[in-house]
């Protein structure tokens, strides 16, 4: 099955940012919907950010004015810019279709220590 592949995670001090990626293997990808998902610990997976084909964005509350998303039709690949990251964001964060219709692929662990 097809699955977008996430790379980026770390570990980083609260404050600090992060770049992940994502690179879906699909000649459709440059009229696809993306979005980043993310679950942490005992709660469900949940919609982080989303950008749409030509480009328009929507981001959660929790991640309003933080977190970036962005797109390379030419690489295949949708961003999330990360920034002032928080300890409540530390979760395994995905990437798939917005909504979600494609297989999950292993994520990518953010973890924000205080």
């Amino acid at each position: 099955q097809v699955q977008f592949v996430e790379s980026g995670g770390g570990l980083v001090q609260t404050g600090g940012s992060l770049r992940l990626s994502c690179v879906a293997p699909a000649t459709s990808f440059s009229i696809m919907s993306v979005g980043w998902y993310r679950q942490a610990p005992g709660k469900r997976r949940e919609l982080v950010v989303s950008i749409s084909s030509g480009g328009g964005t929507k981001s959660s509350v929790a991640v309003k004015d933080r977190f970036a998303i962005s797109r390379d039709n030419a690489k295949k690949t949708v961003y999330l810019q990360m920034n002032s990251l928080k300890p409540e964001d530390t979760a395994v964060y995905y990437c798939n279709t917005e909504p979600a219709t494609w297989s999950w692929g292993q994520g990518t662990q953010v973890t924000v220590s205080t």
